[in-house]
């Protein structure tokens, strides 16, 4: 079990609204918010210590589309919960304008994939603590741009070792066919990429319990990236960071001299 477990709540981006999409549909779309900065407070206020923020739009024409809206988000919070930002990053010059505006990490998923090097010329620039790399499955494959049909992509255990040979120590995994649908998490995908050892997963796709969370964290993940449960109050953030403080190992300083 990891010593530290976080919980991040997910606020997605579409048309300046916070929705959510069911296994990454965006014809299959529910939105819950036209105010994406005062989604972050409120995520603020219960307690959050970190949010993950996606440009859906972004993601989908290949370029940061909700840039300022984001920066916005990293202004009203930044200061009290860190932020790491996903969708549309596939340059240097995206990233590195997204972690300008304070956030703590920025998410490659795309881009990182096609071109694994990209991956490593982050973490080169910026370090393995501010660059994650999105694994998003569908049938055992890594997909770039997964909400597209015929998505071209690599099968996910070479995915992981490659990205890991680039440098990249954090892996937010998620298992699309259960995306926004709230039927739990994929413990077999967790499992099987957590055993590599080549990095911290976090896990995204169907969590919506507390026993969600206690399997995650069972499997030897490091997070879980928590969305509709959220916004549809099946999972409360405060008592889910309270399960999480309560269930973290407590180690005890000792002087052997």
């Amino acid at each position: 079990m990891p010593a530290s477990f976080e919980i991040l709540p997910a606020i997605d981006l579409r048309d300046g609204r916070v929705v959510r999409l069911e296994q990454g549909d965006y014809d299959r779309e529910t939105a819950f918010s036209d105010d994406p900065v005062a989604v972050a407070e409120r995520f603020t206020g219960e307690g959050a210590h970190w949010i993950h923020v996606v440009d859906l739009d972004g993601a989908r024409a290949g370029r940061p589309v909700h840039a300022a809206l984001i920066e916005r988000i990293v202004r009203a919070v930044g200061e009290r919960v860190s932020v790491e930002v996903a969708g549309g990053l596939r340059t240097d010059a995206d990233v590195a304008m997204v972690l300008e505006t304070g956030a703590a990490r920025a998410v490659v998923g795309t881009a990182a994939l096609r071109d694994p090097a990209f991956a490593g010329r982050l973490v080169a620039r910026h370090g393995p603590d501010r660059i994650v790399a999105a694994i998003d499955v569908r049938d055992g494959i890594a997909l770039g741009e997964a909400w597209r049909p015929g998505a071209a992509g690599l099968e996910t255990v070479s995915a992981v070792a490659i990205l890991a040979d680039e440098g990249v120590e954090i892996f937010e995994v998620t298992a699309i066919e259960r995306d926004g649908l709230l039927g739990g998490p994929d413990p077999e995908l967790l499992g099987r990429l957590v055993a590599l050892g080549r990095g911290s997963v976090v896990a995204s796709g169907g969590v919506t319990t507390l026993a969600d969370l206690a399997t995650i964290r069972g499997l030897g993940c490091v997070g879980a990236i928590v969305g509709r449960a959220l916004y549809e109050r099946r999972l409360d953030l405060r008592e889910a960071i309270a399960w999480s403080a309560a269930t973290t190992p407590q180690f005890r300083d000792t002087d052997d001299s």
